[in-house]
């Protein structure tokens, strides 16, 4: 395209999910209940392995950061939406939707290494309980957390970088309710096919690598499981796992499905919900995961309810 059409804009258009104004007191009551309990949820159940001494271990020093990240993805897309849904106003900044995409990408790839980092660690307490003490040491649990939020803030600043160097000419029109990097890249007026090669080439890295280690680790984690010899033991040991089971499949499945949907349908609103389940049912249903299955997250929640109702 000739760069003399290019327009400069200040400003992109979020369409949403609907533009059928009976609709919007629905979602904004929706999303702003799905907000709060992904917010009280996740902060209820970090008080709750903080008061516990018991559970003062990797795994849940690893899942305090799990719930971390997952309040920070809803409070970086959600808010921005409550807000124009109750303005009318679709619009986000310029500088405020590349800001937005830095955080969802840096919240997404580090919730893709804390799970390889958790998958870690229960390959480490099953194939070498032994020395599970040594390897898992906290210093070294700090370690693996700094290096996998160091590598998000890496590939997201890259994601940022390359939308910056963009020039858009068209409608600045966002068919989400976020700015996603792959909606927000089509607007651009020039050819970005070396754009979408670099992103190819990171995501196979950045997200491959991790999900790579998942499968290294539990293709162990079985093979060790399989290999003992009474039932009661083998039940245990895949017992410990099910939960950090449950939330790849539920992470890995929605994300699946955002990919899938954006390549069979032509449907703009048909990807923005699929996005919802991507960015904010996870989120809502991780800490209801772990507390429900996980016999020491019951108990501690007990006590903690116990010790609140005593005061």
């Amino acid at each position: 395209m000739d760069p003399t059409n290019q327009t400069a804009i200040s400003e992109f258009l979020l369409l949403g999910l609907t533009e059928d104004p009976a609709l919007h007191s629905l979602f904004f009551s929706l999303f702003l209940s799905m907000c709060l309990v992904t917010i009280l949820g996740n902060l209820l159940i970090i008080l709750d392995i903080y008061s516990d001494s018991h559970i003062h271990t990797p795994m849940y020093y690893f899942l305090c950061n799990l719930y971390f990240n997952d309040i920070c993805i809803s409070m970086t897309t959600i808010p921005k939406m409550l807000v124009n849904i109750l303005t009318g106003n679709q619009s986000i900044t310029y500088t405020g939707c590349p800001t937005q995409v830095a955080f969802v990408m840096l919240s997404s790839y580090w919730e893709n290494f804390l799970l390889a980092v958790m998958a870690y660690d229960r390959y480490v307490a099953i194939c070498h309980s032994l020395r599970y003490t040594v390897i898992m040491k906290p210093c070294h649990c700090i370690l693996l957390v700094l290096v996998s939020l160091f590598v998000s803030i890496v590939d997201a600043l890259l994601h940022t970088l390359l939308l910056l160097r963009l020039s858009f000419c068209r409608d600045p029109e966002i068919p989400q309710f976020f700015c996603e990097f792959a909606q927000v890249i089509k607007l651009s007026c020039f050819d970005t096919f070396t754009d979408n090669l670099i992103i190819l080439i990171a995501v196979c890295v950045f997200a491959g690598v991790p999900l790579s280690g998942i499968i290294f680790s539990y293709i162990h984690i079985v093979s060790s499981v399989l290999r003992m010899p009474s039932s009661g033991g083998r039940q245990k040991a895949f017992s410990t796992c099910g939960s950090h089971l449950s939330v790849i499949c539920l992470f890995y499945g929605t994300g699946a499905g955002v990919y899938i949907s954006s390549a069979v349908t032509d449907s703009s609103k048909k990807t923005a919900v699929a996005s919802v389940m991507y960015t904010v049912v996870p989120q809502i249903l991780n800490p209801f995961i772990y507390s429900l299955r996980n016999r020491d997250m019951k108990v501690a929640l007990r006590n903690l309810m116990d010790s609140i109702a005593s005061v």
